[in-house]
């Protein structure tokens, strides 16, 4: 597939040929699949005390006609608090008494952790950076793209260069991405009690830059609202799909490209469900 390359200033430089990277069937089962692996990855195991409920002397007579015992006596058989005071023959311990143990709770040995196959996850990710090569699938996510020179967005390598915010966003101008940036600026008040625990606001996952290398990119576009920066070695499919829905507009360097077709050599084929292929 033939794809214009651009420079800094939104001229048309030169024409590259990517034949693997965007001519890919797009297979949403799995990106949705590496999606949920790559999140399950950040889960944090977590779980109660195993002695939480069980800190106490309530135990269970259960023989007859044995002094203190508690058969033929009208009361539930559970667990109760011998001796004397306002707590004696108090339930505890069991799951239905006060203070009592929970009969299920969250345990830290739980596995979290999904796996995938490696030949499906590399699937899922050359699928994923197809669909960033397709308007139609771009448009799904919401993205702005009247006046998007050419989707896929292929820009030269010198813009790994930029270390400034103010050139960073000229440049992203030039090529056709203002509407884009302002539908990303706005942020939203998030419902619910997530206002207090430190995730008030919501903002909209926008262009993804996509780069051979950290140069000084990385602080310039940083600080633009909804836009991410990542490295070719550190590109995971959630990047380029959030949510498992693909189709992020992405601006690719040169470079990276280049570096992404040389790891797929070798690589078989993803096959489209829908199509038969």
């Amino acid at each position: 597939m033939k794809v214009p390359v651009y420079t800094l200033k939104g001229e048309m430089k030169k024409s590259a040929d990517f034949p693997r990277l965007f001519s890919e069937a797009v297979r949403t089962d799995l990106i949705n699949r590496a999606v949920v692996s790559e999140q399950s990855h950040d889960r944090q195991p977590y779980g109660t005390d195993p002695l939480a409920g069980k800190r106490t002397s309530a135990h269970y007579h259960g023989r007859r006609k044995v002094r203190h015992s508690m058969m033929n006596r009208e009361m539930s058989r559970m667990s109760r608090i011998h001796g004397t005071g306002f707590l004696s023959m108090t339930a505890r311990f069991v799951p239905q008494a006060t203070k009592g143990r929970k009969a299920h709770p969250p345990k830290v040995e739980k596995v979290w952790r999904k796996g995938m196959n490696k030949k499906e996850r590399m699937k899922a990710l050359v699928s994923a950076i197809s669909a960033t090569g397709h308007k139609d699938y771009v448009s799904s996510r919401g993205h702005l793209t009247e006046g998007i020179k050419h989707i896929p967005l292929v820009i030269e390598n010198e813009i790994e260069h930029v270390k400034k915010l103010k050139e960073m966003d000229g440049i992203l101008r030039t090529l056709g991405l203002e509407s884009e940036m302002e539908r990303a600026s706005e942020k939203k008040v998030r419902h619910g009690k997530g206002t207090k625990r430190g995730r008030r606001y919501k903002r909209k996952k926008s262009i993804l830059i996509v780069v051979s290398d950290y140069k000084g990119i990385e602080r310039a576009a940083g600080n633009i609202p909804g836009v991410d920066v990542v490295r070719i070695s550190d590109l995971m499919v959630r990047h380029l799909a959030p949510g498992g829905m693909p189709g992020r507009l992405t601006l690719w360097t040169e470079g990276a490209l280049e570096k992404l077709e040389k790891m797929l050599v070798g690589q078989p084929k993803a096959v489209s469900r829908e199509s038969g292929e």
